[in-house]
Order: structure tokens, then C-alpha cells, then sequence
């Protein structure tokens, strides 16, 4: 794990309760509270994705950061001394973001499935094989509308632009739109906000200054960076912070065997151990 300084900088821990959280998030976390210090931290469950997210995975979240020793600030939208932001109760929030960029006219009804875009003779692929939007696919004109209204949309990348910033850990980073991604979901056809509109929109009104999170989410930053200058609000600092790795080299998943904190704590692992021993 890279060495991450005390910087000041209000920060957020945002787990995903898909499953147990394992080593690579509470090292991540624990970049998270150093470089935020006493301007303390944010705990957000990201609870959007309803078919795969369940409370007890949520309650195992927050007693895996307690027994880590991260503390957080506590979110006021629900109840208790120490209850977190809970996207999924968020919806009114994430619908007048969607307002904004709609009658910004910087996102679109689309129509098209993943698998429309994957089969687009001339859609090239971005990082990690990505398909790209294809630009034959946006439309011409839509009506303006009050609402999602069922159907996905996508925010309009500023084709050829170069998106760059400059990452506490990563250095300097630059994504090309069009290139190494395209048009992007900013809300499902399932009538929910998708993960970049939430994230941003979530940041933004917890006043997070610096995001800490893994680094394979440099290319979302770029897509997310746009979001902040449609709608106008500053942009945040970032932090992304390399992976971790088993033995064979490896990424984590919630379904790596063994490397659940839970299961490290069953082992006998401290929390030091948890944060520091080699895998």
C-alpha cells in the first residue's frame, strides 16, 4: 500500500453491501480517514443496485469499520447517533440533478441496450474493452421531458476532448472522450440514477473534498469530471489508490475466498493485520 499523508481534506466511505467487505476495501478506507484527518469522514451505503444489495451485508459494513477503528460523521437522513447516507432513500435528490443536466441539454434518451452498442459494427472499445457509444447512435432531436420516463440516458461526451487531472497517487491522468470512452448512462431504464449521476450528485451535496477510492476508477473520474462542469460545481480532489492483490497477482472481489474481513477476524487477524500484513 502506498503511503498516504494527513492532507485536511473532508473525505467519504462509500461501501457497496453487494457482499462482505474485504482487505482491499478497508485499505482503501484506511487511506480514506488518514488523508482526511479532522476534516473528518462521510459514510455512505451505496445500496442502488436493488437485486443485489441486502441489509445484512450493509450491518456487516458497519461493524467491519468499527472493529477497524474508522470513524465517520453521521449522515442525517436517517436516524440513530451513528447511521450513514443511504442512497436508495435518495431518489428525490438524484431526480433534480437529472433535471438540471436535462434542461442543460447535456444528456439524451437512449433507447439502445448494451448489446445495441456491443454489436455496432463501428463501435471501437475503450479501457478494459469498454464498447464505446457509438456516435451514429445519438439522436438528432428528442422532446424535452419532465422526467426519466422509463428509458435510459446518456450524457454527451465533448468528442475528442482531452480530460485531465492530477491524482494524489496516480499522478497525472488524462482520458481522452470518444477515445477512451464514450457517451455514458446517467440514468436506467429501470427509472434509477446510474453510478456516475449518483456518485456526483452525492459528493457534491455531502461537500466531499477529496475522493479516495481504488484506481480502477480513473476512467470514471474523467466521465465524472464532466458531470461537475455541466452542472457547474467544483470539482473535487481524488485520490485513487492502487489495488490489492492475492499472492498470484490477483484483483480482490466480495467473492474471494478468505479475504473477507469478517473472515480474517474469524482467523484471529488484528486489525493492524488486517490493514498491514501481506496477503
Amino acid at each position: 500500500m502506498v503511503a498516504a499523508l494527513t492532507v485536511g481534506l473532508r473525505g467519504r466511505l462509500a461501501p457497496t453491501p453487494t457482499g462482505l467487505l474485504h482487505v482491499g476495501h478497508a485499505r482503501t478506507f484506511a487511506v480514506a480517514a488518514r488523508r482526511a484527518g479532522a476534516a473528518g469522514l462521510v459514510l455512505r451505503i451505496e445500496d442502488l443496485d436493488a437485486p443485489r444489495c441486502r441489509p445484512e451485508f450493509a450491518a456487516a459494513a458497519l461493524d467491519d469499520l468499527r472493529w477497524l477503528g474508522l470513524e465517520w460523521t453521521e449522515g442525517p437522513d436517517v436516524g440513530g447517533p451513528h447511521a450513514p447516507y443511504v442512497q436508495s432513500g435518495r431518489t428525490p435528490w438524484f431526480l433534480e440533478v437529472w433535471r438540471r443536466l436535462e434542461a442543460a441539454g447535456a444528456i439524451y434518451p437512449s433507447p439502445h441496450s448494451r448489446r445495441d452498442v456491443e454489436e455496432a459494427a463501428t463501435a471501437p472499445h475503450g479501457d478494459h474493452s469498454e464498447a464505446i457509444f457509438p456516435t451514429a447512435l445519438r439522436p438528432d432531436r428528442w422532446d424535452r421531458a419532465a422526467s426519466p420516463g422509463g428509458v435510459a440516458w446518456r450524457f454527451r461526451v465533448p468528442d475528442g476532448r482531452a480530460i485531465e487531472f492530477e491524482d494524489a497517487l496516480a499522478g497525472t491522468v488524462r482520458r481522452t472522450a470518444g477515445v477512451d470512452f464514450g457517451d455514458f448512462v446517467v440514468w436506467r431504464r429501470d427509472d434509477l440514477p446510474a453510478y456516475e449521476l449518483a456518485v456526483v450528485a452525492d459528493d457534491h451535496a455531502m461537500q466531499i473534498a477529496e475522493v479516495v477510492r481504488g484506481d480502477d476508477l480513473l476512467t470514471s473520474t474523467a466521465r465524472q469530471i464532466l458531470l461537475y462542469e455541466a452542472l457547474g460545481w467544483p470539482v473535487p480532489a481524488w485520490c485513487h489508490v492502487p489495488l490489492v492483490r492475492d499472492a498470484a497477482g490477483e484483483r480482490l472481489a466480495k467473492r474471494s475466498g478468505g479475504r473477507a474481513i469478517r473472515d480474517l477476524r474469524d482467523a484471529g487477524w488484528t486489525a493492524e493485520d488486517v490493514l498491514t500484513r501481506p496477503l
